[in-house]
This record gives C-alpha cells, sequence and structure tokens, in this order.
C-alpha cells in the first residue's frame, strides 16, 4: 500500500512541476524585463526591496510567472489584478492582512503561493480565492495556522493543499467537500495519530502526514 501511495504521490509532482517551473528565461530586474516586455513570461523579484513604482507591472501582457516573494508589501499591488495570463504567482513572506475583492480577475492562475504570512486574513483570502476558476494548487505553509479555516470547502476546484509547517490539531470534516482535491500535504503538524489513521482510509485523497 505504501508503494502505490509512494507512485500516486510521483505522478501528482508532475502537473505541479510543470506548472511552476519552467525553462523559459526569467527576468530578475524589472528594469532590464521593460526593455522587452512583451517577451517577459517569468518574472521574478523575490527578496528585493521594491522601492520602484510596480505600475509597470501592467506591461507584462504574456507574463504568465511573478514572484515577490520576501518583498515586505502591505498592499498587494492592484496592477498585479491586470495581469490577464497569469498562472503562478508568488506572494510569500509579505505583509498585507487581505487579499483585494477583485483578485477574482485572475482568471488563469493555477498556483498560487501564501506561505509565511502571519498576518492575513485567512478566511477572506479564501471567500476571495473561491471565485477563482482555475485555481489549483495553493500553498498555505508556515502561517501560523491553528485551525483550519471553516470555508475552506469553497474552493471547489483545489487539487493540491499545501499546509505543512503549521499548528493543526485535526482535520475537518469539510475537506470531503473538496471533490476535486487530489493531494493534501500537513506534514509537521501536532495532528494525532487516531485522526490520522482515520484519514488514512480515505482513499481519494493521498495526505502526507
Amino acid at each position: 500500500m505504501k508503494t502505490i501511495q509512494y507512485l500516486s504521490f510521483l505522478f501528482l509532482l508532475v502537473p505541479i512541476m510543470g506548472i511552476s517551473q519552467d525553462t523559459t528565461a526569467t527576468f530578475t530586474s524589472i528594469e532590464e524585463a521593460l526593455k522587452t516586455p512583451n517577451q517577459v513570461i517569468r518574472l521574478d523579484l523575490s527578496d528585493q526591496e521594491i522601492d520602484f513604482s510596480l505600475k509597470s507591472l501592467r506591461e507584462f501582457k504574456n507574463m504568465e510567472f511573478l514572484s515577490l516573494r520576501n518583498d515586505h508589501l502591505e498592499q498587494l499591488p492592484i496592477e498585479i489584478l491586470e495581469l490577464e495570463q497569469l498562472r503562478v504567482l508568488d506572494l510569500s513572506g509579505n505583509d498585507f492582512t487581505e487579499l483585494p475583492e477583485e483578485f477574482f480577475k485572475l482568471k488563469n492562475l493555477e498556483e498560487l503561493y501564501l506561505n509565511d504570512e502571519k498576518r492575513l486574513n485567512f478566511t477572506q483570502s479564501i471567500d476571495v480565492l473561491s471565485k477563482l476558476p482555475n485555481l489549483k494548487i495553493l500553498h498555505l505553509e508556515n502561517d501560523h495556522i491553528s485551525e483550519f479555516p471553516e470555508n475552506i470547502f469553497k474552493l471547489e476546484k483545489l487539487e493540491n493543499l499545501y499546509l505543512n509547517d503549521n499548528d493543526l490539531h485535526e482535520i475537518p470534516q469539510s475537506i470531503q467537500k473538496m471533490n476535486q482535491l487530489k493531494y493534501l500535504d500537513i506534514q509537521r503538524n501536532p495532528i494525532p495519530p487516531s485522526i490520522q489513521n482515520t484519514f488514512n482510509q480515505n482513499g481519494n485523497v493521498l495526505i502526507r502526514f
């Protein structure tokens, strides 16, 4: 049985890696990217002291991947919502508390990173994310989450959910309402073995404890 679960996990990794890890050239400087904005598919501005206007983001009409990881943003740049081709967005390690209601405009977004977000209102954020028609992968690692948001089941299209390195003690039954969910990662959470055994019997979702 362990072998089967392991193989299933490997097969799940293939589509995930296909979304977030691409061989397309990645720009790491917005100044360099602005020289050929229509050619920019991937833009990684992680770990940068952003002192420029993010209004220039709207120039990248073909961008599919954007990382603003660890940029200490207190507000999400509204210009991001104009990136209609965006498929992967990394907002980890910032300081904003809410996602804008207009987030639903990112109709092609498939993968979102919100890990290391200690101030984010997750109940509000999930309500917003539930309006995204193509969101398949959500990262909420290391967010000091002590209980599942009650509205988590609203993410009906979600296939992969990462909640490892939090402070969860149980798994809500509402998880079973997420019919598209295939993989749930809750490693390094203080979930009792009795609960682990109960959910290990659910063959519809591969769970990593």
